[in-house]
């Protein structure tokens, strides 16, 4: 059977693992293999067709894939299995890439470890930690071990079980809902479990497919190409190993079922706990088949989700809400929040462009992107000039300035602002000074250094910044990196207050990487109707538009009404607003 092409988020995935490998290989993350490696991503990723379906010459075409990559990427679509890739495999246990994420292990300790204290996974760090081994090697202390358990800790690796970061789960949902959405005997398919409440890291990934003819589908399931190892093939259940190491299991009901099944397998457990407990003081039963009459069996409700959810007296509850902190209450009472949906986002507020030095799509394809999409504004903020290499000098910001206002009587009915990513440093301070920084139209200020102060200064540093009049919004506040790096450490109740009394926005950053002011925070906050939110893509390439539906996920996560939300605010109100803080 001839292999099935893989899709550019497969490529993508395996040309990451091969980074981390080629990390440990070269003993650092910035050589020029590992950097050429990473260009290929990019540009896989900016690809606007199936990298399968270019030739080698082709490939070689694409900027950022040299021939040697080229190569590789064209034996995996061919064969399935790049051989550098398997030889790295063989030489160092997987766990190593587990550890490369820890912060304050690059690969050259990790190696030491490995090579002299026998540590090859987390746990075995954990033990050696806990057994103070690690300070008795070179340039290792006692304070060292303190910031790597704490590092642990944070990033969730003590969890017996291993979690998935998002951006690596949610692709690879996608590819599979797209896989068997186009089989003939599959009627209706969606992913469910945590990543459908869109929580930031996953365990496994459940689907869950509406079909009259289980066999057909379980046939295909197994034939998938991101299948690497078979666990579990039944008539209605096939469980497998993705080649991204994921656990799937992918279930089929009758159409007639499918909406309790979406429910049942979408959770929380603890929602769906609620949920039967309602049943049960109406004498039903609720179960992955049905909401039925205890007593008869006769169904109540089956269909959809809604219909399930109408029939115990409640508002449809959105799946990034059930997770039994109120919305049963709510939903019994009908006073859930009026969250904010995908078509509410009118507008993009921090958008990079190739003026940036990490930019991937020029000023005009971002504009063009911008306007297909409908947004009636977007802001362009490049970096500000502290940002080493990626940042622009006031020449370069001049300069584009002349730029954006030619291309505004191109787009007449889309509003241009010329922003700025400025970065907050060590004291709060900013980029360029208060003149030069009265010229942008919009701000968003962010921490891209110092991520290890104390609690106190670095809530100091971020609400000083705040205090600046041109300082509209804080990007990706805590400057997490989700299963890479730990947030930043803030008193966010201090914060939450800083943004009320300055009018200045806190930034939902909808990277999969970030999406960052994470849930958990917002919803501390969902009664504060003075503290205010703006959700961002942090474009970099016009295919990052799409990071906008993620951050309106968090947002509905995090309970945050459609109102405070300012980029959901018609141009009048929303440039009236930001420029009052700025004057």
């Amino acid at each position: 059977m001839a292999r099935r092409k893989p899709t550019n988020d497969e490529v993508v995935r395996v040309l990451r693992e091969l980074i981390e490998y080629e990390k440990l290989e070269e003993g650092s993350a910035q050589s020029f293999r590992v950097r050429a490696y990473e260009k290929a991503v990019d540009a896989v990723r900016s690809l606007g067709r199936d990298v399968a379906d270019l030739s080698l010459e082709e490939l070689r075409a694409v900027d950022g894939i040299g021939d040697h990559i080229a190569r590789r990427i064209r034996a995996y679509v061919e064969t399935g299995r790049i051989d550098r890739l398997e030889e790295l495999r063989a030489k160092y246990p997987p766990g190593l890439l587990e550890l490369l994420k820890i912060p304050g292990l690059g690969p050259k300790t990790v190696l030491r470890l490995w090579n002299e204290l026998g540590v090859a996974t987390v746990d075995d760090l954990r033990r050696a930690l806990d057994e103070h081994r690690v300070r008795e090697l070179p340039r290792m202390s006692e304070r060292m071990e303190a910031k790597l358990a704490k590092a642990i800790e944070r990033l969730g690796l003590h969890a017996e079980e291993h979690r998935f970061p998002i951006g690596e789960a949610l692709p690879l949902a996608e590819e599979l809902v797209a896989e068997l959405r186009g089989l003939d005997a599959v009627v209706e398919v969606a992913y469910a479990g945590s990543l459908r409440r869109f929580r930031d890291t996953i365990g496994d990934l459940d689907v869950v497919v509406a079909s009259r003819d289980p066999a057909t589908v379980m046939a295909a399931v197994r034939e998938l190409p991101q299948v690497d190892e078979l666990l579990l093939s039944g008539e209605t259940k096939t469980s497998f190993v993705a080649t991204a190491g994921m656990q799937v299991d992918v279930r089929v009901v009758e159409p007639e079922q499918y909406g309790a099944a979406l429910l049942y397998f979408t959770g929380s457990k603890a929602h769906n706990i609620r949920l039967r407990q309602l049943a049960i003081e109406r004498s039903w039963t609720l179960n992955e088949y049905a909401l039925a009459d205890a007593d008869t069996g006769e169904v109540v409700a089956s269909r959809t989700e809604e219909d399930i959810y109408e029939a115990l007296g409640l508002s449809f509850v959105l799946p990034p809400l059930r997770e039994d902190r109120g919305e049963i209450e709510a939903a019994l009472e009908g006073t859930l929040p009026e969250v904010v949906t995908d078509a509410d986002v009118i507008g993009d507020l921090h958008v990079h462009t190739t003026w940036s030095g990490d930019g991937r799509s020029s000023l005009a394809e971002i504009l063009e992107a911008a306007h297909r999409r409908g947004l009636r504004y977007v802001a362009i903020t490049e970096h500000g000039e502290n940002l080493t290499i990626n940042g622009l000098d006031r020449d370069r910001v001049l300069a584009e300035r002349e730029e954006i206002e030619a291309f505004r009587e191109r787009y007449p009915d889309m509003v241009i602002l010329h922003g700025s990513e400025l970065n907050i440093g060590r004291d709060g301070g900013l980029d360029y000074d208060d003149e030069f920084l009265a010229g942008f139209d919009w701000c968003v200020a962010s921490v891209h250094s110092h991520f290890d102060l104390p609690q106190a200064e670095q809530t100091e540093r971020i609400v000083t910044a705040m205090h600046h009049p041109a300082v509209n919004a804080v990007g990706h506040l805590t400057g997490r990196l989700i299963g890479t790096r730990p947030g930043i450490e803030l008193d966010f109740a201090a914060i939450a207050d800083a943004a009320a009394a300055t009018g200045t926005a806190l930034e939902i950053n909808g990277h999969l990487s970030r999406l960052d002011v994470p849930a958990d925070l917002l919803w501390t906050v969902r009664d504060r109707d003075d503290v205010l939110v703006v959700i961002d893509s942090d474009a970099h390439h016009v295919s990052d538009f799409e990071n906008l539906r993620y951050g309106v996920r968090v947002a509905q996560r995090g309970w945050v009404a459609r109102d405070r939300v300012v980029n959901t605010w018609p141009p009048r109100r929303f440039l009236a607003w930001a420029r009052r803080k700025r004057r």
